[in-house]
């Protein structure tokens, strides 16, 4: 039975679709593709074989000991990927998430961030793992085409990005998102799910909160950042 490990240095992709978008989008950290007995010897086992031997990547078919890292009793395929970091964070527009602590929260945003073209996604820990195959699931595959890096505080991404236009989104403040002036390249920064961005962050850039009824206190992050993004939008 394999495991996966959050010190390690290895991941999984869970499923056929996952499995297409690593061979598709990052076929260098692919290091093996298990195929189980169940997965019919269709159209899709041919492309898939096809995929992984023009990448010359490792086939095991019918082990089915590596299956129990799945739940789901319907996961005939699983890719096995080398973890990787972005070695140059990119200029463009950002993301940057302080703490975000639910995995399935953070694989929606980074869905978002591709869907939307963000060119970079930053996350501060302490932090949920983008690597962990329920996460790496969430993602729907978009972690294999958004950058995205780790960093141990906001200040260590500062100063590697240097000056840029920054857009804290905070409750505490009183300006409202469709009333800024949004200028490029930014970042739009947000907080942990349960508590938000520090107070001190009213004192960097240009704060700003998404206007909604009081039939809420708040909105869920996913939601928060999908209604970010795309209000920068062009």
């Amino acid at each position: 039975m394999m495991k996966y490990e959050k010190k390690g240095d290895i991941s999984y992709t869970l499923g056929t679709t996952l499995t297409f978008e690593l061979l598709l989008r990052k076929p260098e950290v692919a290091k093996r593709i298990y195929i189980s007995e169940k997965q019919k010897r269709d159209e899709t086992y041919d492309k898939l074989v096809a995929l992984a031997k023009k990448n010359h990547i490792q086939i095991i078919e019918n082990n089915q000991k590596i299956f129990s890292l799945s739940e789901k009793e319907n996961t005939f395929v699983i890719g096995e990927f080398q973890k990787f970091r972005t070695e140059k964070t990119p200029s463009g527009n950002h993301v940057i998430l302080l703490s975000p602590s639910n995995m399935g929260n953070l694989g929606t945003i980074f869905r978002s961030c591709a869907a939307f073209n963000v060119d970079f996604l930053g996350i501060v820990r302490p932090a949920a793992d983008a690597f962990d195959p329920k996460c790496v699931r969430s993602t729907m595959g978009a972690i294999f085409s958004l950058p995205f890096s780790y960093f141990d505080s906001f200040e260590e991404y500062q100063k590697v990005m240097g000056e840029r236009h920054l857009y804290p989104f905070m409750l505490q403040t009183d300006h409202f998102l469709k009333e800024t002036k949004k200028e490029k390249p930014y970042s739009l920064i947000f907080g942990n799910e349960a508590t938000g961005l520090p107070a001190s962050f009213l004192k960097i850039g240009t704060p700003i909160k998404i206007e909604q009824s009081s039939k809420v206190d708040s909105l869920n992050l996913d939601n928060a950042v999908s209604i970010g993004i795309y209000s920068f939008l062009d």
